[in-house]
């Protein structure tokens, strides 16, 4: 099928060309990371998008030095809630409410229940759960840009506490967890490029009850 013929083409690219990705197609990848599933429906991560020259560079420099941090088109910085807040889970609960023009019993029963938990719970907790949830939209990102022909590279080798720093995240009460450079291949400076795609053969991937 199409979609497996697009992952089979993507791998992490090493080294990216600068030239930059149509606006369309960003949007079809953030999309895909807006329909994302998340447990209970919360989306508690936000994206930021970084095509500043000064900003990647201060990225780049806490990031191992990668190039893909400064040379792709752009760079998208998920970040999750540092907690969870009544204000937060209210503000999802009600939104449901409003686009779906209904109040609904059980509906409002559940948000009780994560009112009287998630809150209570320390920080620490809570964002650790958040940060699974924005890496289920950026799997979906990722997978979004293979299908759209855009070359990414998922990137957890930097300093999350400095990119917090440089894009204000703590006064948003967010945390960065992941980075996904987007942009196009540099095939003449990527070792990875034509080396084969490896991965552990489906019987030790993968076991059947029946």
């Amino acid at each position: 099928m199409e979609l497996l013929e697009k992952l089979n083409w993507r791998y992490a690219t090493k080294a990216m060309n600068g030239e930059k990705v149509p606006q369309e197609k960003i949007d079809n990848i953030l999309e895909a990371a807006n329909l994302a599933p998340t447990s209970s429906g919360l989306q508690p991560f936000e994206i930021m998008i970084v095509t500043n020259a000064e900003l990647k560079e201060k990225i780049k420099a806490v990031a191992w030095n990668q190039s893909v941090v400064t040379d792709c088109s752009h760079l998208l910085v998920f970040a999750a809630w540092d907690t969870y807040t009544e204000e937060r889970i209210n503000r999802m609960f009600d939104l449901v409410n409003e686009e779906r023009g209904f109040k609904n019993e059980g509906w409002e029963n559940y948000r009780q229940q994560l009112l009287n938990s998630y809150p209570k719970r320390d920080a620490e907790t809570n964002f650790q759960h958040a940060s699974k949830q924005a890496y289920i939209a950026f799997s979906q990102a990722l997978t979004a840009a293979a299908f759209e022909g855009v070359d990414a590279t998922p990137m957890e080798g930097f300093d999350p506490d400095v990119v917090d720093e440089i894009l204000g995240l703590k006064e948003k009460g967010l945390r960065s967890c992941v980075l996904l450079p987007l942009g196009y291949r540099k095939p003449e400076e990527d070792w990875l490029v034509n080396l084969k795609k490896v991965r552990k053969p489906k019987e030790e991937l993968i076991t059947l009850f029946e």
